[in-house]
């Protein structure tokens, strides 16, 4: 019903930027909130900040001051820019969506991951 795709991982010196995309497709009605995760190898699932449609941030103090969440409501994306990266940023980024559909249901979407590596 919905497809969340993640794009912009890859490799990345310590103190360098990466932009991860995530875009929405499917029987979208409109899309409530927006966040991004992540998962390092061995460790639980890590949320790192969040987007009402509003346009209203959240983060956690792990990536406060570094990283910034932004959306496009009209192209239903939501993107993380990440500026000074760490070798411990390395993980897994995974996107999440609260999405009402067309039918009015509202789920929960994750999409497939993209991963992040930082070199020293």
């Amino acid at each position: 019903q919905v497809q969340l795709v993640e794009s912009g991982g890859g490799l990345v010196q310590a103190g360098g930027t990466r932009r991860l995309s995530c875009a929405a497709s499917g029987s979208i009605f409109s899309i409530n909130a927006m966040r991004w995760y992540r998962q390092a190898p061995g460790k639980q699932r890590e949320w790192l900040a969040a987007i009402t449609s509003g346009g209203s941030t959240n983060y956690a103090d792990s990536v406060k001051g570094r990283f910034t969440i932004s959306r496009d409501n009209a192209k239903n994306t939501v993107y993380l820019q990440m500026n000074g990266l760490r070798p411990e940023d390395t993980a897994v980024y995974y996107c999440n969506a609260e999405v009402k559909l067309v039918s009015r249901a509202i789920i929960d979407s994750w999409g497939q991951g993209t991963q992040v590596s930082v070199s020293s």
